[in-house]
């Protein structure tokens, strides 16, 4: 698409320690087709990920709306590894870690792992909530405040899952390591 106007630019990294950070879009248990369910479970054939068209088109219409009210500082959507993964690309690209509440109702593999669509990571910062949280109170959308940025570690109800450092230095030499 085009931008037009460059103020309005939204990147994926955490900007700054505190925000909040929130789902939107609706979670499903579902972990078909995912890098999980391959690279875990050595299953290569299942049924394409969760997705209706109609939610995504809401989704990245009210994320729109909030980049053009300029009341989110960083936007990623969940594609490719799941929940996690965009965390981590965010946490990286940011030097921010995170600390966040998986949904009890879902499997624990499926919330942070599961590739379904239709659904975008959001920080904001506290300053801004209650006028982040009119706007997608207002919508029809679904969302879910996961917790905050911070630190260095990445934790998910309340377990480390390790530091920046420690994805940083297993993303950077992962090539060299299956060269050798």
């Amino acid at each position: 698409g085009i931008l037009e106007d460059k103020n309005k630019l939204m990147t994926l990294h955490f900007k700054q320690p505190g925000d909040l950070l929130f789902l939107i879009g609706k979670s499903v248990e579902d972990i078909s087709s995912s890098e999980y369910l391959y690279s875990h479970h050595k299953v290569k054939y299942s049924p394409a990920p969760y997705f209706n068209l109609d939610e995504e088109f809401e989704v990245q219409a009210l994320v729109r709306k909030l980049i053009d009210n300029q009341l989110i500082n960083a936007a990623h959507d969940v594609s490719d590894g799941g929940l996690f993964i965009t965390l981590l690309e965010s946490a990286m690209a940011g030097n921010i870690g995170f600390n966040i509440e998986s949904d009890s109702d879902i499997r624990k593999d499926a919330y942070l792992f599961g590739e379904a669509q239709g659904r975008v990571v959001v920080s904001v910062s506290p300053d801004q909530l209650d006028e982040f949280i009119a706007i997608i109170a207002d919508s029809d959308v679904e969302f879910t405040n996961l917790g905050s940025t911070g630190g260095n570690d990445l934790i998910i109800d309340d377990e480390s899952f390790g530091t920046l450092e420690d994805y940083r230095n297993s993303y950077d030499s992962a090539i060299a390591n299956k060269m050798n």
